[in-house]
């Protein structure tokens, strides 16, 4: 039912910037977190940055001040502005979806996006 589906990643070269999209469709939730997490093989997928329907986010200390996220709500599509793109920023970028009511809670997952930078 819930469909995500990510894209803008690529290879790029340090110090370059990506943007990467994600448009929900389907059932969402009206209070909901939106968001984007990596994984590298061997390593769990971590989270990058997410904000919740109403405009709060977080966002790890790793990329804070060179990510940026951001939603626009009525295309249901959240986007990672990433600039200053280091080699260790190299992932598969997947998109997430939290639907929160007052039963709990369901976690949707994008197929994901790979985001290379290298010289």
């Amino acid at each position: 039912q819930v469909q995500l589906v990510e894209s803008g990643g690529g290879l790029v070269q340090p110090g370059h910037s990506l943007r990467l999209s994600c448009a929900a469709s389907g059932g969402i939730f009206n209070i909901n977190v939106m968001g984007w997490y990596r994984q590298t093989p061997g390593k769990e997928r971590d989270l990058v940055a997410d904000m919740t329907n109403g405009g709060r986010t977080t966002i790890v200390d790793s990329v804070k001040g060179r990510f940026t996220i951001s939603r626009d709500n009525a295309k249901n599509t959240v986007y990672l502005q990433m600039n200053g793109l280091q080699p260790e920023d190299t992932a598969v970028y997947y998109c997430n979806l939290l639907n929160i009511d007052s039963k709990g809670s369901v976690s949707y997952w994008g197929q994901g996006t790979q985001v290379t930078v290298s010289s």
